[in-house]
This record gives C-alpha cells, structure tokens and sequence, in this order.
C-alpha cells in the first residue's frame, strides 16, 4: 500500500440519517448533527453506511447527504463518505461523487446479497481502487449483514494495493483483529465497526472506531477512543464500563432502529425511519432510555 495520506484515528461516528415524518431527509438537522459532533470532539463523520439507512435512500439522497455533510464539516473534521454497493460501477459512481464534493475518504462495503466470492470481492475493490483511489478506501467486513466475508488473506492482498488504507472490522472477533493488526503492512489502518469490543481492539493496536454509540455520545467515545490508542487501560475501561450497557441496547433491534430512537429521545433529530425498517418497540425504548440514563446521557 502506497498511498500517501495522514493516518485516520479515534472515533468516527457511523451518523444516522435525520428524516422528516413524511421519510424525506432533513438536510437541516443533518447539518445540526455535523456542527453538535465537531463541538463534541469526534474525529471524523461517516455517513450514509448502515447506521445512515443507506439501503433505503436513492442515488440522488445519497449523493446529496455526502454533500452536505461535506460542505457543512468546512474541513473542521473529515468526512467519510459511505460508497459501498453489491455493483462495482455504481460503487465507483458514488466514489466519484465523493470526490469531487470534498471528502476526506471512502468506505467500501462488502458486496451484499450476491454473494462474491474471495476473488470476486478482491477484483471489486481493486477496480474500485484504480477508478477512485486518490480518495482513500477503507474496506468495510460486515459478514453478520453482508454474508460474503472478506478473508483474512484477501485484506492482505488488498491491503497492498494503492488507495486502499484500512479497513473497518465489524465481526467483533478480537482474534481476527489481532491477526490484521500483526500481518497489515504500515500505514494500513485497522478499525473497530462494533462498539462492545472496540475498546479491546484498539488496546491491541487498532487505530479507532467506527461507533454507531457515538451517535448519543459522542464526547465520551472520543475520550474513550483517545485513552485506549494512547494505552490508558484505566480510563479507556472506565468509560467502557459506563458505556457498555449502551453498547447492548443500541442493538436490541436492528441497527439503527435503537440508535435512530435514542439520538430522537435526546432531541438531535426526528426518530423517523424508511420501510421495511420499523419504530422501536415500546419495551426495547424502555431499555434503551434506562441506558441512556445509566451513561448519564439523560437526567
């Protein structure tokens, strides 16, 4: 991997999308978010991934929150622009885009629903590469969403192609981490895509984390993610401990169904949600108000 670029670390927020009640995106309360989130101290804001709703928004909303999230950060924080698709050409599309509003860099999803296999998903994100890779590429393995998983050796391989810079690692599984983190090349960037067991991942070398969590608290996970990249154990497990009831009911439904409920129960944005994504049922929003409380995140 021989792409230039300064090194990405801490937390960035996996963003949700604001939405009216009638499903359309509130660009203004997007721009409220971005301005809340540089005030808060995240390092960096993701947008239009699998917090962000990214299924359910057309090419155009998905184009156009890149573009305002951009213009709204003003170079504060950079952006990461979700651009991932299970096309190849539409993944460059969106990467283009990107690049041209002003993005600091891409996430690239696993291919969904069709299944590549490891060649295939290797030749994706290479092209993808060779058409976009002056905006640096991070890889995104979600195999609990996606189904095809990116292998261990098939990171390695990417990991040594130009443009690609890191990758997001949302299994959870600390062992395969460590094994990206002892075999990457220098420069290649491994980050955490699951909150309960980020803190351990960057202990063990990891560079961030890509934190739906976040969303409601974003202050404590940038302090989170500062003490652990720095070997604090103490303070880093301190606000993990405090956060780790959170980490559990974001997840009690689909994501972003809780986020998407809690960040609305804070009064950042309306709870909205786009079919087949459903509201949070009342007995989950019970349990993810006792953990907003508990992270002192409500009075």
């Amino acid at each position: 991997m021989t792409t230039s670029h300064a090194p990405l670390r801490g937390s960035i927020v996996a963003l949700v999308t604001p939405m009216h009640q009638d499903g359309s995106v509130d660009y203004a309360a997007l721009r409220k978010l971005v301005d809340w989130h540089v005030a808060e101290g995240t390092d960096c804001i993701g947008v239009v991934g699998t917090t962000g709703e990214s299924p359910t928004v057309n090419v155009d909303e998905h184009c156009q929150i890149i573009r305002v999230a951009v213009e709204q950060a003003a170079g504060r924080v950079p952006v990461m622009a979700g651009c991932g698709g299970n096309s190849t050409a539409e993944a460059i599309a969106l990467a283009r885009f990107a690049r041209e509003v002003g993005a600091d860099s891409q996430l690239q999803v696993v291919p969904y629903y069709n299944k590549p296999g490891q060649e295939g998903q290797y030749r994706h994100f290479a092209a993808i590469a060779e058409a976009t890779g002056d905006l640096p590429i991070v890889l995104y393995n979600v195999p609990g969403r996606t189904v095809a998983d990116l292998q261990h050796d098939t990171v390695l391989r990417l990991a040594q192609v130009p443009g690609i810079v890191g990758i997001k690692e949302a299994t959870g599984n600390i062992e395969r981490a460590q094994w990206l983190i002892r075999e990457a090349p220098p420069g290649f960037s491994i980050y955490s895509g699951d909150d309960a067991t980020a803190v351990a991942l960057m202990l063990c070398g990891g560079h961030g984390n890509v934190s739906v969590t976040a969303n409601v608290a974003p202050r404590l996970m940038h302090e989170l993610c500062m003490a652990a990249l720095a070997g604090d154990v103490a303070t880093a497990m301190s606000i993990q401990l405090r956060l780790l009831p959170l980490h559990r009911q974001l997840f009690v439904e689909s994501n972003p169904i809780p986020v998407k409920w809690a960040v609305s129960r804070l009064g950042r944005c309306g709870g909205t949600l786009r079919l087949p994504l459903t509201e949070l049922e009342p007995g989950n929003q019970a349990r993810v108000e006792a953990a907003l409380r508990g992270a002192g995140l409500l009075a």
